[in-house]
């Protein structure tokens, strides 16, 4: 399945683009993503192990399964002051 990953804020400044688009096996969770992503080397690994990450905008556990056409983005965390 094909998925479309966006990356916001520090993460697109860490791995230098916006979006990368992702084939994963049916029935991939978020985790199994999250792996494959931070697996691209580079930059891509120096991602977090668990991120917060929202599936079609909505914040998601890393369990939850992926679906094809998914779009999932990385959530960097959040300071407020």
């Amino acid at each position: 399945m094909e998925l479309d990953v966006l990356f916001f804020a520090s993460y697109r400044e860490l791995v230098g683009i916006p979006k990368v688009r992702m084939t994963l096996a049916p029935g991939a969770t978020v985790s199994d993503l999250v792996d494959q992503v931070r697996a691209r080397g580079e930059t891509f690994g120096r991602l977090p192990d668990r991120p917060a990450v929202a599936v079609n905008r909505t914040v998601v556990p890393h369990t939850h399964t992926l679906a094809s056409g998914d779009e999932v983005a990385f959530l960097p965390p959040v300071a407020g002051g």
